[in-house]
Formats: structure tokens, sequence, C-alpha cells
């Protein structure tokens, strides 16, 4: 098997000393690629430029290797059935997508830093991590002695790990899946409070997919002094970094927000997955226009789950759902581009501040279609149907079944709910830019809500009728 180390001789100096070995070679060349980019955010990254020092060698001898891309190595080894990969990597970064390394402190996305042999992903690896023995290590791989054993090089990479002899870790424990909360940083948790909301949250979710799709998961969590609101999904794992850690109650909202949406993600994009994805390709862009259903559906049940689930008042919620609302129509209601279309731009400006009304959020307006198709559904049918149906029947055919979906499969599974054609729904909502403001608060009139602009055309959630029945049976109230 391919076998990596990791170390950092001078944490100071924020570099990782990173050891690949590569055997079993019984062709001319190989090729190495560091991915380009990392699941959860769809731009390129080029983390090789983070790369100092790249070397290959054998038996103390170089071996001759030239670089065809900008993170892509070829290198000879017809006389060789065993080489050595040496690179230093710059880890000092404190994110959820980065990797950072100081006399604390190791924490590596490995997909930032580890490359692949073309070919040979699907095979079996080995990662051994050099760390005092008073560490402790929060990741979703097991490890024996900080030497993690994952079945192929995928698993590898959607396992970030963060490692600190000053990590806290409390579990809790749905049908018979642990879930681990780890922390790093200044904050005390009210682990009774805590732990109590997460497993409401974690139950609800559990309940409405029908099961869960992993044996354990982690909550990583790391609290920064500095302002910061960042989250990024794995199979079995989130990496969640919030700051600053004096904010009191308002971090702890944002963890229960964030936390709920990151969790929802182990099924939606993590086993849910868009065909044009299956399987990655980390060497170049992989354009697909669902991106809406992928985030835009787990902006919207993040915060569903939290009040249906009794972890958030009502007033917590609308407060939440407001927000949503003010972000698309204040900021982006103007915007020419489509979902279908920000989707596929994700690749080209995604993360960044873009030109003016060009593009939509597909976090915030697929948010907003969501709630548009959610309340359509439950009007129809009395709340014995809404978007959750959708979403298991995604996870039933697509989801445990590893089969990539489509735009057009989407559309197929939202009109066989609906009992009839969505494709108004769509030509307006999906591969539209119209205006939905009006056809917004039609729908939130039957729930006892309305949007109202005031002088500044600033949004205000307003509840018109406090004792609605539709709005207890939406938010199980």
């Amino acid at each position: 098997m391919i076998k990596y180390k990791i170390s950092s001789e001078n944490p100071q100096s924020h570099y990782l000393n990173i050891e690949m070995v590569i055997d079993n070679i019984d062709t001319n060349t190989i090729e190495l690629q560091l991915p380009a980019w990392r699941p959860g955010r769809y731009e390129l990254q080029n983390f090789a430029k983070n790369i100092q020092r790249f070397e290959v060698s054998s038996s103390q001898k170089n071996i001759p290797f030239s670089k065809i891309t900008k993170d892509r190595w070829v290198l000879e080894v017809s006389d060789f059935k065993e080489v050595v990969v040496s690179l230093t990597y710059f880890s000092n970064v404190q994110n959820a997508g980065s990797s950072f390394v100081d006399e604390s402190v190791m924490y590596v996305n490995f997909v930032n830093c580890l490359p692949y042999v073309e070919g040979r992903m699907d095979e079996p690896c080995e990662l051994e991590v050099t760390l005092p023995s008073d560490y402790k290590i929060a990741c979703g791989m097991a490890h024996e002695n900080f030497v993690f054993s994952p079945k192929d090089y995928h698993q590898l990479v959607d396992s970030p790990m963060l490692a600190s002899p000053y990590l806290q870790c409390q579990k809790y424990q749905v049908d018979e899946v642990d879930f681990y909360v780890w922390f790093l940083g200044n904050y005390i948790p009210n682990w009774g409070k805590l732990l109590s909301d997460f497993q409401k949250f974690s139950e609800k979710q559990v309940k409405v997919m029908g099961d869960f799709p992993e044996k354990d998961y982690h909550f990583i969590n790391w609290i920064l002094p500095t302002s910061f609101y960042h989250g990024v999904e794995h199979r079995n794992s989130t990496m969640i970094v919030l700051g600053p850690d004096s904010e009191g109650d308002g971090l702890y909202t944002d963890l229960l927000g964030v936390s709920s949406h990151e969790l929802y993600h182990a099924w939606n994009i993590c086993k849910i997955r868009p065909v044009e994805m299956m399987p990655y390709d980390f060497t170049k862009e992989n354009y697909f226009p669902t991106g809406f259903v992928a985030e835009g559906v787990t902006t919207y049940y993040g915060d569903l789950f939290l009040v249906q689930s009794g972890v958030f008042t009502q007033e917590q919620y609308l407060k939440e759902l407001e927000t949503v609302l003010k972000r698309h129509f204040e900021q982006d209601g103007k915007a020419f581009q489509s979902l279908v279309e920000s989707s596929f731009d994700l690749w080209l400006d995604g993360y960044v501040q873009a030109i003016p009304h060009r593009r939509v959020s597909i976090y915030q307006k697929g948010a907003v279609v969501s709630l548009i198709l959610d309340l359509m559904i439950r009007l129809r049918f009395g709340h014995q149907k809404s978007l959750e149906t959708v979403m298991q029947i995604l996870w039933e055919r697509f989801g445990k079944t590893g089969v990539g979906y489509s735009l057009e499969d989407y559309q197929r599974v939202c009109e066989e709910v609906y009992g009839r054609s969505l494709s108004s729904y769509f030509k307006d909502c999906i591969n539209g830019n119209m205006p939905l403001e009006s056809m917004v608060n039609e729908l939130l009139d039957a729930f006892g809500l309305q949007m109202q602009w005031n002088e500044e055309g600033k949004i205000h959630l307003e509840i018109m009728e406090a004792d609605n029945e539709n709005l207890k049976l939406w938010l199980n109230l």
C-alpha cells in the first residue's frame, strides 16, 4: 500500500514534513497529483503553491521527475520498485478547509497536502502522524498510536484531523451511532445543554431520513479569539471554526446553526451527490447545476430541524428565516443569473464578491426556493408530504445506491411527490431570474406570516396570525 508520514520538525515555522512511500511499481513512469480543490468548496484553490520543497528518491538515490501542470508530476521510475516522495508544506491558515501547525496544534486537511498516484486512488493506504504523546486527535478516521488505515485515498482526504493536548470531547448516541463533539480553544461548553440540544437535532434528522449513513460522526470545533464562521462537511465529520470566543450566547447560536447544517450534509452531498461529481475529479473543475440542492436545501433544513426538534423556539427560527430572506431579497433579488447558472459558476466567482446584480447565492436563494417548494407540498397534502419526502426518495434512490442524480432527476422526484407538473416552479425559481417576493408572500400568508419592507427598503418577517395551525404543523410546535 501507499504509505504517508506527516511530522513537523519545527512547528513554529508552520511547515509540515511529508513523506510518501510508493511501492509495487511496475511501470516506467508514474504520475502524482495534488488535488486542485477540496470537497465542500467548489473553486480551484491551488494547494501546490504551499509546497516549499519537493524531492523524489530511492535507496538514497535521486529520482528524475518533471512537473507537467501546476500540481502534477511525472516520476521516471523504470529501474525502481519503490520510491519516496518528500515535500514540505506551509501550514499557517486557520479556517475549516486549510492546514495549520504550531507548538500546540497540528491541524491538517489531508486534501491540501497529500498527493495521490494516478490509477491507485482506490487502494488502501496508511498514514502515520508524528505527535507528542500527550496529544489527542479529533478525526473521522480511527487511529492506533497515531497511525490511520483508510480504505482508500477518498476516505483519507475526506477526514480532516485536529490534534492538540488541549482538546475536549464528549459524546452522545442516536440509534447506536456514536456522535462525538470536540472543542479546541478558549471555550468551556455547557456540556449538559449542548449534548441535549445536539442529540435533539441529530435524532430529528435521523428520523426524517430513516437512518444514518455512517457508524459514527465527529463535530470538530475550533474556537478562535477573532470573528469567524466557517464549516465544512465530510463523510463522517465536520470541521467548524467559530469566533470570537467571547461572544457568549451568539457563539452558541452560531454553533447550533452550523452544526445542524453540516450534519445534514452527511446525507445531502456526501452521499446524495450530483452525477457530475461521481467520482470527484481533483484535477479540474467539476461543474454541476444542482448546487442549490446541495447547499440551498441544506441551509433551509439546517435551521428548520432546530425548531422542529425543540432546540429553537418559534421566535428564534423566524429570526433565522428573516435573515435568509433579507440576504437574498436585499442583496441578490435583482440578480440576472438563475440558480442553475450560479451553481455552475461557483467555480468562477462563487466565494468572492461578484459584480453588481450578476450572481445569486445558492445558499440563500437556494433556501428561499426550498421554502417555496416545501410550503407548496405541505399545503397541497395537508402536511402529510413535504420537501422531506423528496429528500427521503433521493436518499433511497441515489444516496444509498451511490448513483449520482441529475437536475432532471431532481425535478422528476419533486413532481412525483407533488403529484403534478412543477414546470412553472422550475422555470421561474430554478432556471429563471424572476422576482420571488409575491410567490413567497402568497405562501407565507397561509402560515400567518408576511414579508414586509420598511421605508429604508429593509425586510421584516411579521407574524400576522399567531395561532396559525399551518405554522404549528410546519414548525412541529
